[in-house]
């Protein structure tokens, strides 16, 4: 018997229901959203710190020659004059990074009765330099006998050398110590550590101590002989943050 229009469409429509319920079950499941976000955030943070102190075996020396003259002219030539047989000086103990760092000339005024008067210019050449710290007193005091007026300030730094190197060791120290506060943690909850999944380091040297030798001093400074000058530490600090999955 052909089955009747009713019976085909009846038919055809419970095809369509079988295809589409089979096609529905061969879709994949949908993650569940929170078990997802679980495995992602499964991220411990940790940062550990290296701290090295090591000796500042360099003086940074900041000193110049300021001169006062009748006019703009002499003012200049004659601090012009004792700069130049200072650097000479410098130059012939082999000092390091010797720079200019400042040539001023400025007009000296006299004020009397609210009226001002032109009396004279003051002239300033300052240079700066390093030289290891055993040396910077007798310098310092030759320095004056040679023609410097004034010395700003004398500041304390460690080597290049000696800087790159105790960053290496503060590094291992800092990289032991996320490690180890990681693997504290982990194990009071019962985890254990995976694959580190992302590193960021920071070095950071502390300022030098910074003693200040005011012109006064250098004035005084060739009766004195040598001046002393004594050198410190300096600190050498690394942080190292560690993400690390568990």
């Amino acid at each position: 018997m052909k089955p009747n229009r009713l019976t085909r469409t009846a038919f055809g429509l419970s095809s369509a229901v079988l295809l589409a319920v089979g096609g529905l079950s061969l879709m994949p499941m949908n993650p569940d959203p929170v078990m997802a976000n679980e495995v992602m955030t499964r991220v411990l943070t940790v940062t550990g710190t290296g701290n090295e102190f090591i000796p500042t075996t360099l003086s940074q020396v900041n000193l110049g020659v300021e001169v006062r003259g009748a006019t703009a002219e002499a003012a200049q030539q004659d601090a012009a004059r004792r700069s130049n047989a200072v650097v000479q000086l410098l130059r012939s103990r082999q000092v390091d990074k010797l720079q200019t760092t400042g040539i001023n000339l400025t007009p000296v005024y006299n004020y009397n009765n609210n009226e001002q008067r032109l009396v004279g210019y003051t002239a300033t050449n300052t240079v700066s330099f390093r030289v290891p710290t055993e040396q910077a007193g007798g310098l310092l005091d030759e320095a004056v006998k040679a023609g410097a007026s004034r010395i700003d300030s004398v500041s304390f730094v460690a080597s290049d050398e000696a800087i790159a190197q105790a960053q290496q060791v503060a590094l291992r120290e800092a990289v032991q110590q996320a490690q180890s506060q990681a693997d504290t943690v982990l194990a009071a909850l019962g985890l254990r550590r995976q694959e580190i999944v992302g590193v960021q380091i920071n070095h950071a040297s502390a300022p030098p101590p910074m003693p200040v030798l005011r012109q006064s001093m250098a004035m005084d400074s060739a009766a004195a002989a040598p001046t002393p000058v004594i050198g410190g530490e300096q600190e050498v600090q690394t942080t190292v943050t560690l993400q690390i999955r568990y």
